[in-house]
């Protein structure tokens, strides 16, 4: 009967394991998936014009 109880417990145990592996994987992909949506807003919303603003070399004489 012993037996049955350690078996049941370490069942439980990893069942819960499971559980929390799986919480962390979803919480992982829901942060990514909103610094992509909020990378593709800022993106869409934001120009970058300063990048066009210096020249990479001086101007030739």
């Amino acid at each position: 009967m012993f037996e049955y109880e350690i078996q049941q417990t370490r069942s439980a145990e990893l069942i819960r394991r499971a559980d929390q592996a799986r919480l962390a994987r979803e919480a992982v992909r829901a942060r990514r998936a909103a610094r992509r949506d909020a990378a593709r807003n800022t993106a869409e919303t934001e120009s970058h014009s300063f990048r066009f603003r210096r020249h990479r070399f001086t101007r030739a004489a």
